[in-house]
């Protein structure tokens, strides 16, 4: 049935036909929007060349795509190997404008297969000036836009205030062909306040584009905690804001001299991981003998620790709109990870859990303050 009008709109010789027939299609689009769409966390290792790392990952999103994948997410800085482990200038040639070859190469992909694509880049913004940027195509092949990390870490081995400008993007979300998104990257992983301000504009799923493991001398130790600390909050993303959380680790051991590609670099420090249980809580360690997971050097350089640089725990995963994991990667394995998502069960799960209903507004002013002192 059409509107008032439509008749004349409809018309094949009006001069507004094509606009309402837009207009119609969009509307169309957007009604019958699927419910059921099928997720991708592309986890791989990453070479010491950037146009390999690349081509890997196109691939990869291919695959995906012919598989069946709706809306697919690359790990963290995939088109090279974690250069954050030191402090060096050389490194800021490795990042390239937004738009640039690399999304120019995804938007091919999108419009090919019909997938919404999220790809972790190191964005040159302009002389001096880097983030650490995610970008959003739609499955037309349109560049929706970018979301620039807002938390920015400096832990040993983690050196990224060095290169990036923290965001100024804000916290966003993205209506695309397949659900409603929101990407934050790999440290705004531990801010429930980033997950709830994404997930309060709408958003359906989470996906954190991510690069974390271990130091080696510590795993034995505290590996286990530091994980599970990692897993645990983003599972609690997906339960306060009764949403789906999609988490993109890479794999592999990257030492300092792997990371740099033959640069050389500064030594490694020893001491806490990136993303660890004290992290999580905002700690860092500062004296020997604080109980924190550390070495037993308490953050001093030794002959175990220095240079070991970062084992990359893999692992991605899917979290279900109860916390529940719906899908893991190996720790150590390339994968593509496919994992069906049904997105009506966010309203199912939002109207059952209504945690947006019971949110005491009028309470938390503080919440925009560093500390209640």
């Amino acid at each position: 049935m059409l509107p008032p009008g439509g008749a004349f709109f409809a018309s094949s010789s009006s001069p507004r036909a094509p606009a309402y027939f837009s207009f119609l299609k969009t509307q169309f689009s957007l009604l019958n929007a699927p419910m059921k769409v099928t997720l991708a966390l592309l986890q791989h290792a990453c070479a010491a060349d950037p146009a390999a790392n690349l081509k890997k990952t196109l691939a990869l999103a291919g695959q995906a795509a012919r598989k069946g994948a709706n809306i697919i997410c690359t790990q963290e800085l995939f088109r090279t190997r974690y250069f954050c482990q030191s402090e060096n200038h050389d490194h800021f040639a490795l990042a390239e404008p937004i738009p640039g070859p690399s999304t120019r190469a995804f938007q091919k992909i999108a419009r090919r297969h019909g997938v919404v694509i999220i790809a972790s880049l190191f964005e040159k913004r302009a002389s001096g000036l880097y983030h650490n940027t995610a970008a959003i195509i739609d499955a037309d092949g349109a560049l929706l836009g970018v979301y620039r990390k807002m938390h920015i870490p400096d832990d040993p081995l983690f050196y990224e205030k060095f290169y990036f400008t923290p965001g100024d993007t804000g916290f966003r979300a993205w209506k695309t062909k397949f659900g409603k998104i929101g990407v934050l990257v790999c440290w705004d992983q531990w801010y429930p306040e980033a997950a709830r301000l994404t997930a309060m504009q709408g958003a359906e799923i989470l996906f954190y584009p991510t690069a974390i493991g271990w130091h080696p001398s510590e795993k034995a130790r505290y590996g286990a905690n530091q994980h599970s600390a990692w897993e645990t909050i983003q599972r609690a993303h997906a339960v306060a804001n009764g949403c789906y959380v999609a988490a993109i680790n890479r794999i592999g051991h990257e030492t300092t001299a792997a990371a740099a590609a033959g640069i050389e670099t500064t030594t490694a420090v020893a001491g806490v991981s990136h993303e660890t249980t004290d992290a999580a809580a905002g700690h860092k360690t500062t004296a020997a003998g604080a109980d924190h997971e550390t070495t037993a050097a308490a953050g001093h350089e030794t002959a175990a620790t220095a240079g070991a640089g970062i084992e990359f725990w893999g692992q991605s995963f899917v979290a279900g709109t109860s916390g529940q994991i719906l899908a893991k990667a190996s720790v150590d394995k390339e994968a593509i990870l496919l994992v069906p998502v049904d997105l009506a069960k966010v309203d199912v799960t939002r109207t059952h859990w209504p945690f947006l209903r019971d949110r005491r507004i009028d309470a938390y002013g503080d919440l925009t303050r560093r500390f209640c002192d």
